[in-house]
């Protein structure tokens, strides 16, 4: 994978879990075949959405390789790596080349907030540990560490560094970055809400959410956005906007589950601490997903 390889529509796939609480690896070979079917450019495994925190090492593992059987060199799978301590997700993207992975999304440790001199340290640890092509998640509200414009030209120094996912909501990291590492390194949006301003603003790619349930106006959005502008994409961001906002909360992965399970491709199940929507929370969030998908654009 190289870094021209980083552009586009990538959905970040939830982990689809039966009635048990295991994971569904039948439904995860069905809904990947049907996201490359209509047109996402590559795989983003054990993310955020993916609920990678509530994984244990084995479930990521069987994970990456059933889905690598699926997609074959169809398009990218790209593995999230994460974990509460460098130790743990520097084995994980050692194995990701074996695993069938081509590029790793490399996160921030969970919990601890070091000083940058400490993260700096764990996300280099990752990024050294393989040679895969690296993109780096920026996501300072998740995951309360802010990695700046200026960081991440620091990071630059390793060649196989190729991209960042900008999820801060300030477009205007996307122009510093653009500004400080010029075409160095591949800007994603990383919030499904912002997709439109980000392309106008230097991305080229998004690491998309609701694409889990609506992938064809997921790819249509952004090939809009980024051929014929903000103007042209307006009347489709407009019906897709309040469902593009439920990934920005923090229950996005019930939300987006639940849309998943409206247009019949996947099921509303979560792992714990997780629950599944209910009551009037529920209904009302299901009552906009059935007006936006009886009123499509």
């Amino acid at each position: 994978m190289q870094r021209s390889d980083w552009r586009g529509v990538y959905a970040a796939i939830t982990t689809p879990f039966s009635k048990n609480g295991s994971v569904d690896h039948g439904f995860l070979r069905e809904h990947v075949e049907w996201l490359i079917t209509h047109g996402v450019r590559g795989i983003v495994a054990l993310g955020s959405l993916g609920e990678a925190p509530t994984l244990t090492s084995d479930e990521k593992r069987t994970i990456l390789t059933v889905a690598h059987a699926a997609i074959g060199s169809r398009v990218p799978l790209v593995a999230g790596i994460s974990g509460m301590s460098t130790v743990e997700a520097r084995a994980l993207a050692r194995e990701a080349a074996d695993l069938g992975c081509d590029g790793l999304m490399v996160l921030p440790p969970y919990v601890y907030r070091g000083d940058w001199r400490e993260i700096a340290a764990h996300l280099e640890a990752i990024i050294q540990a393989s040679p895969l092509s690296c993109m780096l998640y920026n996501n300072p509200l998740a995951y309360g560490t802010d990695i700046t414009p200026l960081q991440i030209h620091e990071l630059c120094r390793h060649d196989n560094l190729h991209a960042v996912k900008e999820s801060s909501g300030d477009l205007r990291r996307i122009t510093a970055i653009r500004e400080i590492v010029g075409d160095r390194l591949a800007v994603f949006v990383g919030m499904d809400d912002v997709i439109v301003e980000g392309v106008a603003a230097g991305a080229v790619g998004w690491i998309a959410g609701l694409v889990n349930a609506l992938p064809e106006e997921s790819v249509q959005l952004f090939d809009l956005a980024v051929t014929k502008g903000p103007e042209a994409a307006r009347p489709l961001y407009h019906w897709f906007l309040p469902l593009l906002r439920l990934d920005t909360g923090p229950k996005f992965v019930q939300l987006i589950k639940l849309v998943q399970q409206e247009v019949g491709m996947g099921s509303a199940d979560v792992r714990a601490p997780r629950l599944a929507l209910s009551g009037d929370e529920r209904e009302m969030v299901s009552a906009l997903i059935r007006e936006r998908l009886a009123n499509r654009h």
